[in-house]
């Protein structure tokens, strides 16, 4: 501490410069966390092999919807509006790659409007980044949708941007409301115009260095980055710099009023509330720091804060003395006296429970706490719609479609098949088919759109029981042919044996008529046959031979109408009346062939046996199903999607848990089919949320263990005690829980929320043990000091909470009000993280702290400093 202050002016003023010329060069820590996204998930998650798959396949254009709710019904002249809308939307151009018109045809009629009538959706497909998609759905709003009319541009991607836009308009009010709020509250404590310009000064710089420093690492190291980054930034570092200050100016005014020198106060007031400041400091830093070994980037994001709290003690240990030594006891001008040095009143009082009867001071805390822990059921909520409020475009959009078309319609789950080989062919189609209708059987899920059922509604034709029956209507149709064939031939033998006899030239004749009877007997046997074996391929045989006949019967009467001129008319017409019949059977003989070679391929088929659907040839290839393949197959047919409607809202828990039923149907299903080898993965809100879900559990509860175990080994070498670090964690940890008991109580029970927003444990509890755990640092270290001055436990202990009791409950206060500067912020999150940091700060720094702490400390007696005892 000579040397800095020493070297103070060189010190402050090259700190001063290197913060400007770094938050002048940094890159834009705002515009990293959008690009960042609001969710970060790993590149092995489901969701992000989809997108993966799909981005790679050039296939990962994003749908947006103009959803329009209507006064009245549908009329002409809206009808002409969409049609117009829908035009000037495909003008657009790229990213723009398709729109549907909802009034185009009446298949999309029943899609895009709803059953009332009286909402419309418009989808839009768009080639290109969440950025480009935004810019679009801006260009809609402001040059397509008419001035009266009530339209919602909505999407994943909309959705996400008004996230990320409410959190950074959330960041500016919190960072105004901490400036004024700590501004206020040092004011009245110091009762001072000058004091509360240092903490703010040294904050501001640490601040503006830390943010600097973080958009570097971002850019040079990949450093993690989330819409949290700055607002935990704020938050933390305006908070518990403030109480760094507090607990260093109040020992600089007690050194003062003893005395001392203005050096020697500066000097002292560092060997003593400095290394409390720097074991608090550590153990905040190692608890940040063991964020990083989280594996979500969200969550590792916050390790932005160890940065902030690493910059933070070097400015206090710089910027601050050199504030003291410059301004001196004008520090606290006007005041003459400072009230955050007298001994607290409250903790001396509350001392006379935890010290003298600590059993007693134990159980009132129990009372406070332990029923408050069985009211935590820890439910969670993904809805990322709740972060944001109703009062936004998309929002209100996403509730329109909800209203005209149910929740799940909104944000399909998409599953996402990738092979090798075609999928688009006739051999594996039936199989999405089978895969649909095993899917549609989960309870939970509305509809299935795939390949097979465009519209949701099974394609009856492609299942090989109504194939068979449509068959059976054919040989029926067949049968009834050849009746008529033979009543033809019939009538040509009748014509033919009258003919015979009025010119008495009955040779010729007269066996043309035979060989017509012996034909009809033929035709009669082949129809009995068929309709009693239904053997096709031996009627198709017999046929060949009958249509070889007829053509010779049929060359006879032509010859004999060439050698009877007085005949030939009525001879010609009697040949061609054979050459029609001909034809027909020839006909018959051809459609039954096709039926052969078809029932032939089914049962040679193994799609027909494992999935009882047969896809016919020229199908896939056929006109009308040209655009199925362009809406379900991408990446030249390799590629396969399928779209599950939800009967519940896309965001909800219940959602989640639907979807990963989904994940083990069609794990199960595609088992032992050409799908199993195939590369499947799911997308869509509602796979991300389940992604979410898994990953954040684990994170939660392997970062707890690592930031617990670090914070143990920490205070056990900086106190030189095993005991000191178990109950000060325990305390922590029941503080942490009883708050967000109290935080799901507010949130879930009383504001009907589904739960606790997904990221809010996690930070809650990072949040809350980090800085927690320096009041416990400020009362224990105190009374380590106290300890050494040869008094008992107890009388160390009661001067400690006397002298300690203002400082930190005023830095808890403080603390607590930064944390309710995020209350205005709009984002759900921020204010159940900042309700669970200030119910924590507060049952800490007025029950837990004074009450429980002291109670143990005084329990173990000397042992407190077990297993090193106590030592300088």
């Amino acid at each position: 501490m000579h040397s800095v202050l020493k070297f103070k002016w060189p010190i402050a003023i090259g700190l001063i410069v290197l913060t400007v010329a770094l938050f002048l060069l940094a890159p834009n820590l705002t515009e990293q966390a959008e690009q960042a996204g609001s969710f970060q998930l790993s590149d092995e998650a489901s969701s992000q092999i989809a997108s993966s798959i799909l981005t790679d396949a050039d296939a990962s254009d994003q749908t947006i919807s103009l959803v329009m709710p209507l006064e009245s019904e549908l009329t002409d002249s809206m009808r002409e509006t969409l049609e117009q809308m829908a035009a000037d939307i495909e003008a657009l151009g790229e990213p723009v790659t398709s729109v549907l018109n909802p009034v185009e045809s009446e298949e999309l009629e029943s899609q895009l409007i709803s059953e009332d009538r009286q909402t419309v959706l418009m989808p839009i497909t768009v080639d290109g980044t969440d950025e480009e998609v935004n810019t679009v759905a801006d260009t809609i709003r402001e040059t397509i949708i008419p001035e009266d009319l009530t339209a919602y541009v909505t999407g994943e991607a909309i959705i996400n941007n008004d996230v990320n836009i409410s959190a950074q308009e959330g960041l500016k009010r919190t960072e105004i409301i901490t400036v004024v709020l700590i501004f206020g509250l040092l004011l009245a404590v110091f009762r001072s115009i000058v004091t509360p310009f240092i903490p703010l000064v040294a904050v501001g710089i640490t601040y503006l260095l830390s943010q600097s420093l973080v958009a570097f690492f971002i850019d040079w190291f990949g450093f993690p980055v989330s819409n949290y980054t700055q607002i935990f930034l704020v938050a933390i570092l305006f908070g518990i710099g403030t109480d760094y200050c507090i607990l260093l100016l109040s020992r600089y005014k007690e050194e003062l009023s003893a005395g001392h020198g203005v050096e020697q106060s500066i000097i002292n007031t560092y060997k003593t509330a400095g290394r409390t400041l720097l074991i608090s400091g550590i153990a905040v830093f190692i608890g940040f720091f063991a964020i990083g070994f989280a594996e979500f980037p969200i969550f590792k994001s916050a390790v932005a804060v160890a940065v902030g709290i690493f910059v933070l003690l070097l400015v206090l240990y710089t910027i601050v003395p050199f504030f003291m030594s410059l301004l001196r006891e004008k520090l606290f001008w006007p005041a003459k006296k400072s009230a955050s040095h007298n001994d607290s009143k409250l903790w001396v009082t509350m001392s006379k429970l935890s010290i003298n009867r600590p059993l007693l001071s134990m159980l009132v805390v129990a009372v406070i706490t332990v029923p408050l822990l069985f009211t935590y059921d820890n439910s969670l909520s993904f809805n990322t719609v709740d972060e944001i409020g109703s009062e936004y475009e998309s929002v209100k959009g996403l509730r329109a479609i909800e209203e005209g078309f149910g929740q799940g319609d909104s944000l399909p789950v998409q599953v996402i098949v990738k092979s090798e080989d075609s999928l688009a062919d006739r051999s594996t189609v039936p199989y999405f088919e089978s895969l649909s209708a095993e899917i549609e059987k989960i309870d939970g899920v509305e509809t299935v759109r795939s390949i097979t059922r465009p519209t949701g509604e099974v394609i009856d034709e492609l299942y090989v029981d109504e194939q068979l029956g449509l068959l059976a209507d054919g040989l029926g149709e067949a049968r009834g042919g050849i009746g008529e064939v033979q009543a033809g031939l019939s009538e040509v033998q009748t014509n033919l044996t009258a003919i015979s006899e009025q010119t008495g030239d009955s040779e010729g004749l007269d066996e043309a008529a035979a060989g017509l009877g012996q034909i009809n007997q033929q035709l009669e046997q082949v129809s009995q046959g068929l309709q009693q074996t239904g053997n096709i391929q031996q009627t198709v045989g017999a046929l060949a031979q009958i249509n070889g006949g007829l053509s010779e019967i049929q060359q006879g009467l032509a010859g004999a109408a060439g050698q009877t001129a007085e005949l030939s008319a009525g001879l010609t017409q009697l040949a061609d009346g054979v050459g029609v019949s001909n034809d027909g059977l020839a006909e018959i003989e051809t459609g039954l062939t096709e039926a052969v070679d078809m029932m032939e391929e089914m049962s040679g088929s193994e799609a027909v046996r494992d999935t009882g659907l047969f896809i016919p040839e020229g199908t896939l290839e056929s006109a009308d199903f040209e655009q199925v393949l362009d809406r379900y197959s991408f990446a030249d047919g390799t590629g396969m999607m399928m779209e599950v409607i939800l009967s519940e809202d896309p965001y909800s828990h219940e959602a989640i848990v639907i979807t990963s039923e989904i994940k083990e149907t069609v794990e199960r299903s595609v088992a032992g089919t050409p799908l199993e080898s195939a590369e499947i993965a799911f997308s869509g809100i509602s796979s991300i949320n389940s992604d979410l879900e898994e990953v954040s559990s684990s994170d939660f509860t392997n970062t707890v263990i690592i930031m617990l175990i670090s914070l143990f080994v920490v205070l056990a070498i900086l106190f030189r005690s095993l005991i000191m670090p178990l109950y000060m964690i325990g305390s922590l940890l029941l503080t942490y829980y009883t708050s967000i008991s109290i935080a799901e109580l507010i949130f879930v029970n009383g504001l009907g929320y589904d739960g606790i927003s997904w990221a809010v444990p996690f930070f809650g509890f990072v949040m809350l043990v980090a800085l927690g755990v320096d009041y416990s640092i400020f009362l224990l270290d105190r009374f380590r000091e106290e300890s050494f001055n040869g008094i008992t436990v107890r009388d160390a202990m009661r001067t400690s909470m006397a002298k300690m009791g203002t400082v930190i409950i005023t830095a808890a206060i403080i603390l607590a009000g930064t944390f309710g500067a995020m209350m205005p912020s709009g984002v759900l999150s921020l204010v159940q993280i900042a309700t669970i940091v200030i119910t924590g700060l507060l049952l800490y720094g007025l029950i837990v702290l004074p009450l429980l702490i002291p109670a143990i400390s005084v329990s173990f007696d000397r042992g407190v400093w077990w297993p090193f005892g106590k030592k300088k």
